[in-house]
């Protein structure tokens, strides 16, 4: 371990000294601690990026004066859509789907580093529950829809295939993950297919560039970003586990999406048979101020650029058939090739520029007193996945239906929208669809038909209590045997026990 003096002299290289000040008073171990934290910070990257934050955070918001004029929506011959395509075409990419799985060439890699701050809750957000009457938690219904495409593949191949589990985590959520999913048994999965990796950890820095200590013996830390993903891979030789594996195809995707169809086969088809090495999915935009984030061109390369970026005259306009120029919604699910991830990881992840999120960071003021800041007074440094778009070689975008595919956990209950009532709701209401697609009825307490729609004009919740487990169907499919022509009364919960007892 590096000596006090050691340590205060690369500090004093990277101008960030400070962080030493109460090192005097701390008892052996924290001083150790905070010693060994330190000693691992590089003392020419920590000087570059508290300037690169102190610099990003004194640019004025708002959209470049440029960028409207280099502003480009995708080419036509680059997007597709699975909700407008023909039946024929869609067959097609799941089965291509289908195939690149069952031949073992397809994970899985799940974002899970980031903190559940707005949502409330000091534990990783896979652990969360929305209120489903299985009580089914966010890792738990992802496991579920892996199982359940495995055993897709494997009866149209005849095979028995895995989808490996890779999950990113960091400081803060690999520990409770990790405790959960052994608590869980793995859901069921084989823990030699889960394999969970950290992303780095920079510190979080004032607005006049110096790092925080959050404690008299720790540096205020956070995660690198989802985009951290690209250093992660290297770090931890994941790439090259994926190779010993076979794996050809990954499909990238962000914790927090209730609905995300893992190793989607109609996304990993389309994007297979496109011969593409990057893509996304992206939902159509609900309104043109809506704040999410558009794929689109910049200087003719695909990127993704942020609401915020975008003036309110640029996100109004609209082409020829009325529909918003500017109108593919980012909802950070990505198919990346295990070379492009390659190329990316060794070549190009030091030319990904760092975003600036200004927070809220707790710390210790000049005579050591521990502060909870009640308006932002740091900056935290973050990489997106999405910025790698620019490298790709061939990139394509496929568009899915919000309905199906698309509702995000991210805020507490007290807010509007994205918080755990509209998540259960949208995935109740997706199961309420499928369970009337294959022919069901439902019936109210008198024993009534209830209508097939919400009673209220734009109400999304359904007239009946829906519940089906990943492992009867992965997107609605294969229901008819269980519903078709059957009544119930609210709620359904259609397990695997039920689905036995109502098999023919």
């Amino acid at each position: 371990m590096a000596s006090e003096r050691d340590v205060h002299a690369r500090l004093q290289r990277a101008g960030q000294e400070h962080l030493l000040r109460f090192c005097a008073e701390l008892a052996p171990g924290p001083r150790a601690a905070l010693l060994a934290e330190l000693g691992a910070l590089e003392p020419e990257a920590l000087r570059e990026h508290c300037r690169r934050a102190a610099e990003a955070c004194a640019h004025p918001p708002g959209p470049p004066p440029d960028l409207a004029a280099r502003l480009r929506p995708l080419p036509p011959e680059c997007v597709g859509s699975a909700s407008r395509c023909d039946p024929e075409t869609r067959r097609l990419w799941e089965e291509e789907g289908f195939r690149q799985i069952a031949l073992n060439k397809v994970a899985v890699l799940l974002l899970a580093g980031g903190q559940g701050t707005r949502l409330g809750v000091t534990y990783p957000k896979g652990m969360y529950q929305v209120g489903l009457p299985s009580q089914k938690t966010l890792y738990q219904l992802q496991a579920e829809r892996i199982r359940r495409v495995e055993q897709l593949a494997g009866q149209r191949y005849g095979t028995r295939c895995t989808v490996p589990w890779y999950i990113m985590t960091s400081e803060f959520t690999l520990g409770p993950t990790a405790k959960f999913f052994k608590e869980h048994d793995f859901f069921h999965l084989a823990p030699s297919n889960v394999i969970m990796f950290e992303q780095r950890m920079l510190p979080a820095v004032t607005f006049d560039g110096r790092a925080i200590l959050e404690q008299k013996d720790k540096v205020a830390m956070a995660p690198d970003g989802n985009g951290g993903l690209y250093c992660a891979l290297s770090d931890h030789q994941i790439l090259e586990d994926m190779e010993r594996r076979g794996v050809e195809f990954v499909h990238v995707y962000c914790v927090d999406n209730i609905l995300v169809r893992l190793a989607d086969p109609v996304f990993i088809g389309f994007c297979v048979l496109r011969g593409a090495d990057c893509g996304a999915k992206v939902v159509e935009k609900a309104y043109p101020e809506e704040p999410v984030g558009v794929v689109c061109q910049v200087d003719g390369v695909p990127q993704v650029v942020e609401y915020s970026e975008i003036s309110p005259e640029t996100a109004q306009l609209r082409g020829p058939d009325g529909s918003l120029l500017y109108s593919l919604g980012n909802i950070c699910n990505h198919f990346f090739t295990r070379d492009f991830l390659q190329v990316v990881s060794s070549d190009f992840e030091p030319l990904l520029k760092p975003h600036v999120a200004v927070k809220k960071v707790p710390y210790v003021d000049e005579e050591g007193n521990p502060v909870k800041p009640i308006k932002p007074n740091g900056i935290k440094m973050e990489k997106f996945v999405f910025d790698v778009f620019q490298f790709a070689k061939s990139f394509v975008a496929l568009e899915v239906s919000r309905e199906e595919e698309f509702s995000p956990l991210k805020n507490a209950a007290s807010a509007a929208r994205d918080n755990p009532d509209t998540t259960r709701r949208a995935l109740l209401m997706q199961h309420y669809r499928w369970a009337l697609q294959a022919g069901a009825h439902f019936l109210d307490a008198c024993g009534a038909r209830l209508p097939e729609l919400p009673s209220l004009p734009g109400s999304r919740e359904p007239p009946a209590i829906c519940e089906i487990s990943p492992l009867v169907s992965y997107s609605g499919e294969g229901l008819e045997v269980y519903l078709q022509g059957r009544e119930f009364q609210s709620p359904l919960i259609l397990d695997e026990n039920q689905a036995r007892a109502l098999r023919p």
